[in-house]
């Protein structure tokens, strides 16, 4: 089966030698996934517009892969507050509500810089 790497322009896929998605036949895998925190939209406290901005971008990405939202199978949420389960759940259900892939949150001590609060992994399949 060929393996479709999908990349985003990030300096951190050469820099860490990743890429945003790969797909092998019917199986998506996407990397950890941080939120674009610009100051404005999307601020550094802000866990529920962190996961949103993740959904969106990833989102694109899955279309890219030939797949869709209704595509993941599971999700894997990590977060450095976990006292922000509702409002990162609330975003994720503005997605997941009728897909329901499996999912886990787990809070973790530290992301790549302090202004993430949440980082998310997606696994697609297509049918």
């Amino acid at each position: 089966m060929p393996r479709q790497n999908i990349l985003t322009g990030s300096p951190w896929e050469d820099k860490m030698g990743y890429c945003r998605a790969v797909r092998i036949g019917n199986t998506i895998e996407v990397s950890g996934t941080v939120a674009v925190v610009d100051g404005e939209k999307v601020k550094a406290d802000d866990a529920y517009a962190q996961t949103q901005n993740i959904l969106e971008r990833i989102e694109k990405v899955l279309e890219q892969a030939g797949a869709s939202m209704k595509d993941v199978v599971r999700t894997r949420i990590f977060t450095t507050d976990i006292t922000q389960f509702d409002n990162i759940a609330k975003a994720h259900g503005t997605y997941f509500k009728d897909i329901k892939p499996t999912t886990s949150l787990y809070e973790i001590s530290k992301l790549v810089a302090p202004e993430y609060l949440v980082e998310i992994e997606f696994t697609a399949i297509v049918e």
